[in-house]
């Protein structure tokens, strides 16, 4: 055990996505990230703590096509959460925790077991208000383990129109000093498609979806930026 930590020697990173509202992508993201780093050849646990359970329906859907280097785990509740990423640390390369959209037990307990929370949101000034929400949820599980956790706002549904509200929500990120990460996921037909149709986006054809490989670029931008954030070659950003 980590005295510092308060984490396994040996336990491997583990990514939360955590937003107090619903509709920001947290499953797309979750998502998006465990595939390309299960295609990067790495193990990654998928654990789907959303009651509605849209990653374990995803996976359930896909059947044979699920990566077998990806674990989904389903059915976690607010008493199995911390064991569950707990185990899941010490087997995977990469553990990725989807919560239900609200600040609650759960969302404490995952976070305190964190060593990055993404904070997913559109370019919109009613997802932006919910940021310090769970900033501070990130700030009390840090004072509660007593270590640092490291968090980013990430940008999700988003185009490549940067509009004037969008514009304020940086300046007033920036000016609260809460961290953005540099690569946002797109609004991609092909994010949609993996729910519908199940597969990966790797698996997505022309005829699937319009221009996966844009999808693909888009997804491995993402993760790169969350690797680096995770090795502290993101930490200038903070």
């Amino acid at each position: 055990m980590d005295e510092r930590t308060g984490k396994e020697d040996a336990s491997m990173p583990v990514i939360v996505l955590c937003s107090t509202k619903g509709g920001v992508g947290k499953s797309t993201t979750a998502l998006v990230l465990s595939q390309f780093f299960s295609a990067a050849d790495r193990a990654v646990t998928l654990i789907d703590a959303d009651p509605n359970q849209p990653l374990a329906t995803w996976a359930k859907r896909s059947g044979e096509r699920v990566p077998a280097n990806l674990t989904v785990i389903g059915g976690i509740t607010e008493e199995t959460i911390i064991d569950a990423i707990d185990d899941a640390a010490t087997r995977t390369a990469y553990v990725i925790v989807d919560l239900e959209g609200s600040a609650n037990l759960t969302a404490a307990s995952a976070i305190s077991r964190a060593d990055l929370v993404l904070i997913p949101m559109r370019g919109k000034q009613l997802d932006a208000d919910q940021v310090g929400k769970v900033v501070a949820l990130v700030d009390r599980a840090a004072k509660l383990s007593r270590r640092a956790i490291d968090y980013r706002v990430v940008f999700s549904m988003a185009t490549a129109l940067n509009t004037k509200e969008q514009r304020h929500i940086f300046q007033t990120l920036e000016a609260k000093g809460i961290p953005v990460l540099p690569a946002r996921l797109m609004e991609k037909a092909a994010f949609s498609a993996m729910f519908q149709i199940g597969g990966t986006i790797f698996d997505l054809t022309d005829e699937d979806v319009s221009n996966p490989k844009s999808a693909i670029a888009n997804a491995k931008e993402l993760a790169v930026a969350v690797a680096n954030v995770l090795t502290g070659k993101g930490r200038e950003a903070a």
